[in-house]
């Protein structure tokens, strides 16, 4: 037993260091190929953060683990919610728009503006549950489809009702008391880490719980692994596609909060785009497991965060980052693959000898 539980947490390392082999090699690789020092790149990207690149690192990690909670949800019902995008631009303007014109004061304006997140993203996420459900539409045609009509209403609605200065246009700016105060932990021009980054730890939580000890989360991991088998234990599985899609929407609304009501104060040219795609990558990367996601999380968040540094101390390009980004996901992809498929030979190796065994015994 115990030489097999080794055997067993042998396996599960192997596949997530076959994975950082791979991507360093095909990163200097390519590095190499456009005529720079692969040394000089990895020396630049694991040098010690400034202070203020280490905030950025923290807060970068807060929204794109929420965002990779998002998709995991999706991922983990075989849903592919690639309309992560457009369910929090659209929630995110909705939040910023209800939270700038203050109907509210204080934390009760920030509270409804999180809750009109939540209630924008998972609507527009319902709408592919229910073409999926009702007309057998892909999710994946559908949100591609969402992502377009979300950004083209919120340039149509900003424009038309934001605030123009100059060439930018925006959003009401909130009022003083509707911005959330972070924490300092070096100097205040380094930047703080925002508050509602809170956030992050209690989608994650919640995001176990509800897998590994509520009824629900059951009826989700059983219909992801099986809908027949969950159609035969009497889930409905119309019900679950929609309830998925749209709590995963509700999730992604959540992303760019931390940054609404930490820094940016409105919805504009402060708003970072792409954190959708960013979050289904590193869910990928962290198999759709809390703990995996959260270190694909700081990964992404620190390498983006290090380019930076690539400018000022090198000739590499930034755009490698995105390179090893990429190539780590599809590397983990590929090297989980492999092995379980080779973790199963195995098993079916011991199984076969334990078999004949049994058979010379009877005998």
């Amino acid at each position: 037993m115990k030489g097999l539980n080794l055997r067993s947490i042998g396996l599960s390392l192997l596949a997530p260091v076959i994975a950082i082999v791979v991507s360093v090699l095909v990163t200097s690789l390519v590095i190499a190929a456009v005529g720079s020092s692969p040394g000089d790149f990895w020396s630049a990207m694991f040098s010690n953060p400034l202070p203020r690149l280490r905030v950025n690192i923290v807060n970068q990690t807060a929204i794109i683990y929420i965002a990779a909670v998002a998709a995991a949800i999706g991922f983990r019902m075989n849903l592919f919610n690639i309309g992560l995008e457009g369910q929090y631009t659209l929630a995110s303007y909705a939040a910023a728009a209800f939270a700038g014109g203050a109907y509210l004061s204080g934390f009760a304006n920030v509270l409804v503006s999180i809750l009109i997140a939540i209630a924008v993203g998972a609507a527009w996420a319902g709408i592919a549950g229910v073409l999926k459900t009702t007309r057998g539409v892909s999710e994946v045609i559908s949100t591609i489809m969402l992502n377009s009509i979300a950004i083209f209403l919120v340039g149509y609605l900003l424009n038309r009702y934001g605030v123009h200065e100059g060439n930018s246009v925006h959003t009401t700016r909130l009022a003083d008391g509707s911005t959330l105060t972070g924490f300092t932990p070096y100097l205040p021009r380094d930047g703080q880490i925002w508050a509602l980054s809170v956030l992050a730890v209690i989608v994650g939580i919640g995001f176990w719980v509800l897998l590994n000890k509520t009824h629900f989360g059951f009826d989700l991991r059983a219909s992801g692994m099986s809908s027949t088998a969950a159609v035969a234990s009497g889930i409905n599985p119309n019900r679950m596609i929609i309830t998925a899609m749209m709590l995963s929407g509700g999730v992604a609304g959540l992303i760019w909060l931390p940054a609404l009501f930490g820094g940016a104060t409105s919805y504009g040219t402060s708003f970072q785009s792409g954190l959708g795609f960013l979050g289904i990558s590193v869910a990928l990367l962290g198999r759709n497991r809390p703990l995996g996601m959260l270190f694909g999380a700081v990964l992404f968040a620190f390498l983006n965060s290090q380019s930076n540094t690539l400018t000022f101390s090198t000739d590499i390009s930034p755009s490698i980052v995105q390179i090893t980004e990429g190539v780590a996901v599809l590397a983990v992809v590929v090297a989980f693959e492999v092995v379980r498929r080779w973790r199963a030979r195995l098993e079916q190796r011991v199984v076969g000898r334990e078999h004949a065994v049994a058979t010379e015994v009877t005998a």
